[in-house]
This record gives structure tokens, C-alpha cells and sequence, in this order.
């Protein structure tokens, strides 16, 4: 079955590192190793940055893993690939967003949420085609973004390089 550090190795690398910063337009405001102040306000890792002290790297992964992998149930996905670039999407768009585009790609009801049905099918659908798919379908959706709210524009580069990226 998959395994989660070697993902969490590829996203942390797609998500900047460990560095704390802030990018204008960037609805999730300050950032540390990608973890969104704006989304994440209650996450333990902001009272250490807060202090001028860095978290600890299990702190980091540990959130990782129990917000993003353990929810979307990767663990029990067979292909390495396949749970990579859901883990990393998921990181990037959210969890049900990830899921939803996964069981579009491999016909099961997109409700968002990875259950029997969904596993069966990615561990059924050939991986390459897979990850074809689904950039395709990430890259629909960051057309969708720009277009609803243009100030989102900025991130479409680093966007697609991320897509382009784990569709291989």
C-alpha cells in the first residue's frame, strides 16, 4: 500500500519547505511549511512561530497526515503515484475538492468523500491514465478559480508547474 512520508517528501518540497511567509492574494494569509494561518488558526505549530521558535518537523507531518492522507483513506490506495498526487492535491485544493475530482475521473459518485466504492475504483484504474485524468481535471478546475475571481490569477503558473508536476 501507499506511503504517506514518501508523499509527504514531494508535497512539502510543492508547498515551499519549512518557511514561514506571506503571499499577497493568497486567501490563506501567513503560511508555514503550507499550512494556512486562515484555515488552520488553532494548529499548535503557530504558538512555537509565534514564540520565534520553529515547530517541531513531526508536528508538521503529523498535521499532514491526520488532515489531508488519513481522511482520504491513502493509505489504502495500491499505486504510490495515485495516492501522491491525491495527498498533494487535497494539500492545494482540500480534501473533499481532491475526492471529488478523483471519483469523477474513475466514475463513482462524487461526494467528496473516499470510501469502499471510490478505493475500489482507483485501485482498479490504471494509474497512468489516472494521473492524466486528473490533472486534466485540476486543471479545469484552476480555470474556474480565475475565472470567478481574477485576483487568483497570480497563482496560476505555480499551479499548473504543480499539476504538470505530479502527473508524472
Amino acid at each position: 500500500m501507499s506511503d504517506f512520508l514518501q508523499a509527504y517528501e514531494r508535497m512539502i518540497v510543492n508547498e515551499g519547505g519549512y518557511k514561514l511567509h506571506t503571499v499577497a492574494n493568497d486567501k490563506g494569509g501567513t503560511t508555514y511549511a503550507g499550512i494556512a494561518r486562515n484555515r488552520w488558526p488553532n494548529w499548535p505549530g503557530w504558538s512555537y512561530l509565534d514564540a520565534g521558535d520553529t515547530p517541531p518537523a513531526e508536528m508538521v507531518r503529523g498535521f499532514y497526515r491526520s488532515n489531508f492522507w488519513t481522511p482520504l483513506q491513502l493509505e489504502e490506495v495500491q499505486s504510490q503515484d495515485v495516492a501522491r498526487t491525491l495527498f498533494d492535491f487535497a494539500v492545494n485544493a482540500g480534501t473533499g475538492t481532491a475526492a471529488k475530482l478523483a471519483q469523477i475521473v474513475v466514475g463513482t459518485t462524487p461526494d467528496g468523500k473516499i470510501g469502499p466504492k471510490t478505493l475500489t475504483a482507483l485501485n482498479n484504474y490504471d494509474p497512468d491514465l489516472f494521473l492524466a485524468r486528473y490533472a486534466l481535471a485540476k486543471l479545469a478546475r484552476y480555470e474556474q478559480i480565475i475565472t470567478r475571481d481574477s485576483s487568483q490569477r497570480g497563482f496560476l503558473l505555480g499551479w499548473l508547474r504543480r499539476t504538470l508536476k505530479e502527473a508524472s
